[in-house]
C-alpha cells in the first residue's frame, strides 16, 4: 500500500474531477503551507545540530550545479521541441529547475518510513534547489530581452529586484528561517513544539495534499490536448530528471535516503516559490501553462508513480 498521505491527495483529486463541493478554505491552505514549509525547515534545522563540522560544501556545490543546469537545459528543449516561445519556455524551465516542496515532504515521509538513511544536510536541498533555478532563468531572461532591446545587459535595478524577489519569498524566508531556528535550539529546544509541529507533520501534509489533488483537477478540467507537446513534456520529463539526481547522489556516494531525496526534487517542479517569483518579474509569461505542467501533470505524476519507482531504483542500484 502506498503511504497514508497518498490516498489523501487521491481523495482531493477524485473528488475535484467529479465536481464535488468539497473545498479547502483559502487561510487554511495558506496556513497549511506555511506550517508544512516551517515544519520541513525545522526538521533539517534539527538534523543539523551538531552536526554542522560534517557537511561537505563539495556535496552542497554540487546540488546548487544541478539546480542551475536543469532549467539552462530544459529551456533549449521546451523551445524547439515543445515549440514554446522564448519568454513562456523560460518560465516553464524556472518551474523545473526550481523543486516542489509538496513532493519533498511526501519524499521525506517515505524515507522515514521505509527506514532509509539520510545525511543530516538532506533537507538544505530543498533550500539550495529552489532558488538558483528561479534566480537564473529571470536572469537570462532579463539579458535576452535587453540584447533584443540593444542594451549591453539588463539595468542593476532589475537584477536586484529579481534577487530580492527570490531570496524574500515566503517558501525561502519560512525554510531557511525554519533551518536556522532547528540548527540553533536542536530538539531539547524545540522540545515544546515537538508534539504540535514535528508530531503533526504528517497529518499538516495529509491535508495539504487533499487541496492540491482539489487544485490539480481544477487545472486539467478540461484537458487542454491542443497543447499536448507540453502534455508529454510534463509527463515524461520527471522520470529523466530524477535519473539525474540519481547519478549526482551516486557521484557524490550518499546513502540511499540522502538519494532518493536528490531523485524526486530534481524529479520535481516547483508550483509556490516559481509563479510568484515568474508572475512578478516576467508578467508576459503565461503562468497558467506552468502550472498545468507543474502542478496539472508533474507533481500527480511524481506521487502517485514516480516516488515509489525511484525509491525502487535507488534500492536496486544501491543494494
Amino acid at each position: 500500500m502506498p503511504d497514508i498521505v497518498i490516498a489523501f491527495f487521491a481523495l482531493g483529486l477524485l473528488a475535484g474531477l467529479v465536481k464535488s463541493d468539497l473545498k479547502v478554505p483559502p487561510a487554511i491552505y495558506e496556513t497549511l503551507s506555511i506550517l508544512l514549509m516551517l515544519t520541513l525547515g525545522l526538521k533539517g534545522g534539527m538534523a543539523l545540530h551538531g552536526h554542522t563540522q560534517n557537511l561537505v560544501i563539495t556535496e552542497l556545490v554540487a546540488v546548487v550545479a544541478l539546480g542551475l543546469l536543469i532549467p539552462l537545459v530544459l529551456s533549449p528543449v521546451l523551445t524547439r521541441l515543445v515549440r514554446l516561445g522564448r519568454t513562456d519556455a523560460i518560465s516553464i524551465a524556472a518551474h523545473y529547475g526550481s523543486v516542489s516542496a509538496g513532493t519533498f515532504a511526501v519524499v521525506l515521509a517515505m524515507v522515514e518510513k521505509s527506514g532509509m538513511t539520510l545525511r543530516p544536510e538532506t533537507t538544505l536541498y530543498l533550500v539550495l534547489l529552489e532558488l538558483p533555478a528561479i534566480v537564473v532563468m529571470l536572469w537570462l531572461h532579463r539579458y535576452l530581452s535587453s540584447k533584443q532591446a540593444g542594451q549591453d545587459a539588463a539595468p542593476t535595478a532589475h537584477k536586484s529586484s529579481v534577487l530580492h524577489e527570490a531570496l524574500t519569498s515566503r517558501g525561502v524566508v519560512l525554510l531557511v528561517g525554519g533551518v536556522v531556528i532547528g540548527w540553533l535550539y536542536g530538539p531539547t529546544g524545540l522540545a515544546p513544539l515537538t508534539p504540535v509541529l514535528l508530531g503533526g507533520f504528517k497529518t499538516l501534509l495529509a491535508l495539504f495534499l487533499l487541496e492540491m489533488g482539489l487544485v490539480t483537477a481544477k487545472v486539467c478540467l478540461p484537458l487542454p490536448l491542443q497543447q499536448w507537446r507540453l502534455l508529454v513534456f510534463a509527463a515524461v520529463t520527471p522520470f529523466i530528471l530524477a535519473w539525474c539526481g540519481i547519478g549526482v547522489g551516486l557521484w557524490l556516494e550518499l546513502p540511499e535516503g540522502s538519494i532518493l531525496v536528490l531523485a524526486a526534487l530534481s524529479a520535481s517542479a516547483s508550483y509556490i516559490a516559481a509563479p510568484a517569483a515568474i508572475r512578478a518579474a516576467i508578467p508576459e509569461a503565461n503562468i497558467g501553462l506552468a502550472m498545468l505542467a507543474s502542478l496539472g501533470i508533474t507533481f500527480p505524476v511524481n506521487v502517485l508513480i514516480g516516488l515509489p519507482l525511484y525509491q525502487h531504483w535507488v534500492l536496486q542500484i544501491t543494494a
